[in-house]
């Protein structure tokens, strides 16, 4: 499906503008499982994070196989003052995330009005590129779970492949352009957390959903990687725990 630049406000039509060609001339697209994205409507995509380049990646494969933008959450800071950064996350209205905040909801509710007012949200559960040794899915926050239950928006899970060989983001150096990369991105359907929606958001519950999710992402990166994920969990806090 095709996104009317028009429609799409300067900031987002600039970036399609100077990142859409690099991107088609780098790059092999592969892309599956879209018709998983509720045409309209909140929807969160739950994404697993292999490489600085794959928002770019993860964005181009949404906006082109369903029609819609994604908003990405990011740290309310960025969003402050007249400067280049500020602007662009305002103009592209991605979504402020309040941290330091006593009350862990609060730090979710521009994330939730987004959700409830028909956006679509892309994030990644894990904060942050994966530094497992074979940069499977680490075990994440539970963020995802948080804004899922609070917002009552269904979770689309989406694995990607391949950004990683244009851009790895822990080894130097770490980019390369060629030969072009085949990049494949798969949406699957919402994961049912239906067990959890009306309860109390204790710590069990979020972690309960947030692992939901992540094995939902795992199982659909196994084809992609034409292997099987790991029994145990890479934990970036070096706690780790059974699949």
């Amino acid at each position: 499906m095709d996104v009317r630049l028009g429609r799409i406000g300067f900031w987002y039509r600039l970036s399609v503008v100077l990142l859409k060609p690099p991107l088609m001339l780098l790059t092999r697209r592969r892309w599956s499982g879209f018709a998983n994205v509720p045409a309209e409507g909140g929807v969160i995509i739950a994404a697993n994070h292999i490489s600085h380049v794959d928002p770019l990646v993860l964005a181009d494969a949404i906006m082109y196989s369903t029609g819609r933008l994604p908003r990405y959450l990011a740290k309310a800071s960025l969003f402050k003052g007249n400067g280049l950064v500020g602007r662009t996350m305002r103009g592209a209205r991605q979504i402020p995330v309040h941290r330091n905040t006593a009350d862990a909801s609060l730090a979710l509710r521009d994330a939730v009005d987004a959700l409830r007012s028909g956006e679509l949200i892309a994030i990644y559960p894990e904060g942050t590129v994966s530094r497992d040794p074979g940069k499977w899915p680490m075990v994440a926050r539970t963020g995802v779970a948080r804004l899922a239950l609070l917002s009552g928006a269904p979770v689309v899970p989406v694995a990607q492949w391949g950004a990683q060989a244009i851009l790895d983001s822990y080894r130097t150096p770490g980019l390369h352009l060629l030969p072009r990369h085949t990049i494949e991105v798969a949406a699957g359907p919402p994961v049912d957390l239906s067990r959890w929606h009306g309860k109390e958001l204790t710590s069990e519950v979020l972690h309960e959903a947030t692992d939901a999710i992540m094995t939902a992402i795992r199982t659909m990166l196994e084809p992609l990687r034409g292997q099987s994920a790991p029994t145990v969990i890479h934990d970036p806090d070096s706690q780790r725990r059974p699949a």
